[in-house]
């Protein structure tokens, strides 16, 4: 499984991303073309699926909202972010947000 959704950057960590607006729960659905896929129980307008995308990650990482941005793709369904806290690895986001059915390199 290819890893290039996730990686280390000197201040912590970058994730590419694709989102899904619109769905019943926000949820991680797993890899596709080396982004991370993830629902997002929010309308794609006004900036409320970015905003709800940030308070995801960071509540998934256990981080401040403060700590995570999007760099890229703000009104695109593929985007960067970046995580800001030297306290997550690579290794820590990818065990953190991936499904169980992804963790141990299987797709469902």
């Amino acid at each position: 499984m290819s890893q290039s959704w996730c990686s280390a950057i000197p201040q912590g960590i970058r994730l590419a991303v694709q989102i899904m607006p619109n769905a019943k729960k926000s949820e991680v659905v797993g890899v596709l073309d080396d982004t991370l896929k993830i629902r997002l129980q929010a309308q794609p307008i006004e900036g409320k699926a970015n905003e709800a995308l940030i308070r995801y990650i960071a509540a998934r990482l256990n981080l401040p909202k403060s700590s995570v941005q999007i760099t890229h793709g703000l009104t695109n369904k593929r985007k960067i972010l970046e995580v800001n806290s030297r306290d997550v690895t690579v290794e820590q986001a990818m065990q953190t947000l991936l499904p169980a059915t992804q963790a141990d390199g299987k797709v469902p």
